[in-house]
């Protein structure tokens, strides 16, 4: 267990001036004998409620918007009920998680001082070292990975635009304009100090959603023979990967949570985002697959009709990716200043690390321009162990363990909750296998190529 001499070191910047200590009069989470109130700390200058769900929004919904309709086309009817089931079971976890994180810092003060990685601090609580080094390689590689998606998608839809006005680049040229225009955006410290980008990023998808579904609207009827085909076993679970990843926002909520005014507040954050993200979802993939079936291309923006609608999803959906660059690389950047023990303050340690980060993100992004494949197995991989497995598997083991000074005692679990969070463990570990397989075998049988060359590599004269 932790202890003050045994926490990694950090650097720690008080909070006085811009917090105060109020006294919440529920009772601390999983204490039951030891203190009837426990005092929480409040960050004046944090994120509300509402400017915390929108970061989560703003992180979450765009890739899903353009992958979930093929998801529904891969599991038939029953993807709709799976969509649901994901999506409730996701923020359950995403309640769950919140309340671990302020299982630490009601246990220990110091998690009430700025803390730069604090879902690997949870996993650090509650199984020492093994847990805070799974869920570091988790965060970073999907965190990653998600922002090179965001940036070639961005890229590829820019390039797309242009074609229609006789402008012919590749999106390769593309990618790095793209970075360099984010990178200074890049530099700002914490959520709390982008969240209008976070906003940009939320109504930007807003709007596409709105767009979409009067686009499918405006299709009905003319796409001729639609078939809605049946599932088979590798396609179901190829779609349970892809809505799996759709809802796998939980390895930045720890630290919107902790940059949030009230953290006690943050099961409401994720009943608001999650409502919202529904609320986008749900109709686009439906209509979707209503309307085009066994026709929907893996990217719903290839199955719409072209037209002035489709146009300004387009822009609505590449204003959403370039913001989620910001959004999803923070949490990562956050992480490694840490281990250089780079100062909280803005100066130029802070732009050099950053800056380095975008340009490896671009790198990674010229060697592998077809990423969707890689995306789908972190779906079934590293995004379901932090959304489904970890989540559960920690928070049990927080509330059962006392403190090492004994000032915090262990609640008692009832077998019900016992069950609960083992099926969600199972669920979560069957799901991520069996997409993860589904997607290897995917792959493996494939005609055509699954990987195009780097474009760094020359083919007949032109960027691979």
């Amino acid at each position: 267990m932790f202890d003050a001499r045994s926490a990694p070191e950090v650097t720690m910047t008080p909070l006085s001036d811009k917090a105060e200590l109020v006294t919440n009069e529920a009772p601390m989470d999983g204490c039951t004998d030891c203190h009837d109130k426990k005092p929480a700390l409040v960050n004046r200058r944090g994120l509300t409620i509402i400017t915390a769900a929108v970061f989560i929004v703003g992180e979450m919904a765009g890739g899903g918007i353009l992958s979930l309709p093929a998801a529904l086309k891969s599991a038939g009817w029953s993807g709709i009920m799976l969509l649901l089931f994901c999506a409730f079971l996701s923020a359950y976890t995403g309640v769950i998680l919140g309340r671990s994180w302020q299982i630490l810092k009601d246990r220990f003060p110091f998690y009430r001082e700025h803390i730069r990685y604090p879902y690997p601090a949870i996993g650090f609580e509650a199984m020492g070292k093994a847990g805070r080094i799974a869920v570091t390689i988790c965060v970073n590689v999907t965190l990653f990975s998600v922002t090179t998606v965001f940036l070639l998608v961005a890229s590829d839809l820019f390039g797309g635009l242009l074609v229609k006005v006789h402008v012919h680049v590749s999106s390769c040229v593309w990618i790095p304009i793209f970075a360099i225009g984010l990178c200074p955006l890049t530099w700002l410290g914490t959520p709390k100090d982008f969240w209008p980008i976070a906003a940009g990023a939320a109504v930007s998808t807003g709007v596409a959603c709105v767009l979409i579904v009067v686009q499918e609207i405006v299709d009905i009827g003319s796409v001729p023979d639609v078939q809605h085909p049946s599932p088979t076993f590798q396609s179901f679970f190829t779609a349970f990967g892809a809505i799996l990843f759709a809802f796998g926002g939980h390895a930045i909520f720890p630290t919107v949570q902790h940059d949030m005014k009230d953290t006690r507040k943050f099961h409401w954050t994720v009943l608001v985002a999650y409502t919202i993200v529904v609320l986008y979802y749900l109709p686009v993939s439906v209509g979707g697959y209503v309307v085009y079936g066994d026709q929907l291309e893996p990217n719903i923006l290839d199955t719409l009709t072209g037209g002035t609608i489709t146009t300004i999803v387009i822009v609505m959906i590449m204003l959403h990716l370039t913001m989620g660059v910001i959004i999803v690389i923070n949490p990562f950047c956050q992480e490694i200043e840490e281990l250089l023990k780079i100062p909280l303050r803005f100066g130029w340690k802070r732009i050099v690390l950053r800056t380095v980060v975008m340009a490896a993100v671009v790198f990674l992004a010229e060697t592998i321009p077809k990423f969707s494949v890689i995306l789908n197995l972190i779906g079934g991989t590293t995004v379901t162990l932090l959304t489904f497995v970890f989540p559960s598997l920690f928070y049990v083991l927080l509330r059962i363990r006392p403190s090492p000074d004994g000032a915090w005692c262990p609640k008692n679990i009832a077998i019900w909750e016992y069950i609960l969070h083992a099926e969600i463990i199972l669920v979560g570990l069957v799901g991520g296998v069996a997409s993860t397989y589904s997607e290897i075998y995917e792959i493996a049988t494939a005609e055509g190529p699954t990987l195009s060359l780097p474009c760094y590599v020359v083919r007949n004269g032109t960027a691979g």
